[in-house]
This record gives C-alpha cells, structure tokens and sequence, in this order.
C-alpha cells in the first residue's frame, strides 16, 4: 500500500522498545517506497534529562532514519520560545518538525443527543473544569511554529473530530482558514470521520489514519476525484 502512504509514524514512543537494527530496516522498507517516518509522542519523556536531552534524541532519530519529529505541544509543557527553539533545532538537523496541538474545551457546554431532542431545555450541567482553550492562541501558536520552520501541524482529534456525531466543524474550519490545507493534519481516528474531511475539504486533505482504514480512505479520495482510487498518489496521511 505504499503508494498510497505518505508517512509512517511509530505511534506514541513505541520506538523506544525496538532494536535498533529492527528500527532502521523498518525505516528503510519504508524509504524504499517513498514513505518518509515520523516519530510519535516521545520527546516529552527526555527533556526532563537535562538541557541537551533534546537535542541528543534530535541527533539519535536522524541517526536510525527518520525524517519527522512530532513535538506535542501538551505534553510538553514548555514555554512558546522554547518550543519554537526545539523546532529550529529539528531544522537545523536536517529534520522535519510537525508539531502536535491539541483544542480543549469543556464537554458540558455541548449539548448530548437527548438534550437536543424536540429543542427540549435541558439546565446545563456543572462545568468539570474551568480551563477552556482559546483556539485563536492556539492557531497563533501553531503559525508561530510554522513561521520558525515546522513542516505540518498535527492537530488531535480529542475534543474536535474523534467521532463523527460531535465534530467541532467550526473549529476546524477554522484552523484550516488561518493555517491552510496544505499545512495541516488532523487525526481521523474511524472512517466516518475521514468520510466527513474528505466530503467536507476533498480528497487532498490531510489525515492521520489508522494502518486498517488505508484502502477504504483512498477509495473515498478517488470517488471524490472521479477517478480510481490507484490514481491518488498525493494524498498525506500517517499509518499507526
């Protein structure tokens, strides 16, 4: 399936528990298909070492073969300089930097299915939280990153478009309007969801899918082209 893959990413920091040499032949398998590898959420777990702790696992990735460091901006819990620092230093390395956001906002202000039943009233619950994300400093953030460098914005699909009945359109819309198509990535975590971007934004949307939904998200593409799913050689997305 590799013409129909863009990227490979090694989810999480699942890559910690292979082999090295396991590592490079994956990498390289991948390559030989022009499939570029990407690293999962890992770095976070490092920085605690020390000041060159990044940078060390910078020089360690390029080492064994990837092409792309995911930074999740959450997890890592760092100061915006210092974020932008880490993806100069990617940069710098020969290196793609994809930085990963992740929109929060509070469930109780959404209403369930029941509440919305007949335009039934139903007394909003109590909040579980009093953090909100600001989604405009988040997009400002994220053009920040790519001002500095980054290649792709990961965006996660928790609190946006995890499931397909309770997709915050107008958050993606509008991430998409500030950030652009060709510079961004949202999680697609099961078909319906996939099916919603590519009817929504065609079929040269990016998406990080599951390895399972590769065939089925390339046939939609090609639908939405008008053409054989096999002729859809540039579309993005990550395998798990």
């Amino acid at each position: 399936m590799g013409q129909f893959v863009d990227g490979l990413k090694f989810s999480g920091g699942s890559h910690s528990l292979m082999p090295k040499s396991f590592i490079e032949e994956v990498v390289k398998r991948a390559h030989q298909h022009d499939v570029y590898v990407s690293t999962g959420d890992w770095a976070e777990h490092l920085i605690r070492n020390g000041p060159s702790a990044f940078k060390e696992y910078v020089e360690d990735c390029k080492q064994v073969g990837f092409d792309t460091i995911e930074l999740n901006v959450g997890s890592l819990e760092i100061p915006e300089e210092t974020l932008l620092r880490y993806v100069r230093l990617v940069k710098s390395a020969g290196l793609k930097a994809k930085p990963k956001f992740a929109v929060m906002f509070n469930k109780s202000d959404i209403p369930s299915d029941r509440d919305r039943a007949f335009g039934a009233y139903v007394a909003r619950a109590p909040r579980s939280t009093e953090y909100v994300e600001d989604v405009d400093l988040l997009i400002r953030r994220a053009e920040r990153c790519l001002e500095a460098g980054a290649d792709m914005i990961m965006i996660d699909s928790d609190d946006v478009c995890k499931h397909a009945d309770s997709l915050r359109a107008d958050i993606i819309a509008k991430v998409i309007g500030r950030l652009g198509l060709e510079k961004t990535m949202f999680e697609a975590t099961n078909p319906r969801t996939s099916e919603w971007f590519i009817r929504r934004y065609g079929p040269k949307v990016n998406l990080f899918v599951d390895h399972s939904q590769v065939m089925d998200l390339e046939c939609l593409r090609g639908r939405n082209l008008g053409k054989s799913h096999r002729s859809v050689l540039s579309s993005s997305y990550f395998l798990l």
